[in-house]
């Protein structure tokens, strides 16, 4: 007969002997720091929902949205949870990018280091729109004339002071070499932003396409070339800067899922092959790209998205350090 002492006594040596609770052992919660609504969180819960069909135990896939700061309030929040896989986040370039390099001082936590890198969701493409009574038609007729402004210069909106669009305008102007002031008028998001263009309030600005996809259509803004590498398959007629006005030019937004760092590499390996799975999917691909995402095609291991997140973040430190933008901490 076993007493209590010698059940106390083999406690530690049963509890070595049983068996791990196997990866994921509940509900996976996946972060968004930013509100309801935004192309971040739909990004989110569309691939929140997909990759469930590629996790073992039936698990789930739930979305908490954190908004402040522009996502870094929800980055710091993450660095401090379990390493286990079962918190992780959808971030974007602004959290991870911009306000790192755009802050004094930096943000609170080391955007690469602080952090498991999973996967790369995709890219937020860019859109250079002009209101229709701007003169030119085409990229080089619209850099020639911003190259060519008489003293009183033009007036361009932004959806907000350090904001990805605002660094790109920015940008254009520098890559322009335009001479006449550029004046900023920010808005408090994209939509406000392009409705103002469509009203001849502001006669230019960059905007994430999916915000602009339908004034565009409807002739209200002038779409006139897309500021990433590639071309959108949403608009596969609408040309680059790089292809031709401003060679080399590439700027624009992208999400990538992180974790803890220290979450154990066999948890971030299932991690990623969920997700990759999930993206591949036509139907949620076409989803995404509907909601503003242009679902990535390359390479999409652990490593490839840490580097690919290394890169970006030198990149828009170049960026920030050329324009002198700034965020307030």
């Amino acid at each position: 007969m076993i007493n209590r002492r010698t059940l106390l006594a083999s406690a530690p040596a049963l509890l070595l002997a049983a068996p791990a609770l196997a990866f994921p052992d509940r509900t996976i919660t996946l972060v968004v720091g930013f509100a309801p609504g935004g192309s971040t969180d739909i990004a989110a819960r569309l691939v929140g929902d997909r990759m469930q069909s590629f996790l073992p135990n039936n698990a789930r896939v739930v979305v908490e949205n954190r908004a402040g700061a522009g996502g870094t309030v929800a980055s710091d929040w993450l660095r401090r949870q379990p390493a286990d896989g079962h918190t992780i986040m959808l971030v974007e370039a602004s959290s991870h990018a911009v306000a790192p390099n755009a802050i004094a001082g930096g943000t609170r936590f080391d955007p690469i280091n602080d952090f498991a890198q999973i996967a790369i969701v995709g890219t937020g493409p860019l859109v250079l729109v002009f209101t229709p009574s701007f003169a030119a038609r085409t990229p080089e007729e619209a850099v020639a004339a911003l190259r060519g402004l008489g003293p009183q210069g033009i007036s361009y909106a932004s959806s907000g002071v350090g904001s990805i669009p605002h660094l790109a305008a920015e940008m254009l102007r520098l890559s322009t070499g335009a001479t006449a002031p550029f004046t900023h008028v920010p808005y408090r998001s994209g939509g406000l932003m392009v409705e103002a263009i469509a009203k001849d309030e502001g006669t230019f600005g960059v905007a994430v396409l999916a915000s602009a996809a339908a004034q565009m259509r409807d002739g209200r803004v002038r779409g006139m070339a897309l500021t990433g590498a590639r071309r959108s398959p949403a608009f596969p007629d609408l040309p680059t800067l790089a292809e031709g006005a401003l060679p080399g030019f590439d700027l624009g937004t992208w999400n990538v899922i992180l974790a803890p760092k220290d979450t154990p590499p066999e948890t971030v390996a299932m991690l990623n092959r969920a997700i990759t799975s999930a993206i591949a999917d036509p139907a949620l691909r076409q989803r995404l790209l509907i909601a503003g995402v242009d679902a990535w095609e390359g390479p999409n291991t652990p490593a490839d998205a840490r580097a690919f997140m290394t890169a970006e973040l030198a990149k828009f430190r170049d960026v920030v350090a050329r324009t002198g933008v700034r965020l307030d901490p």
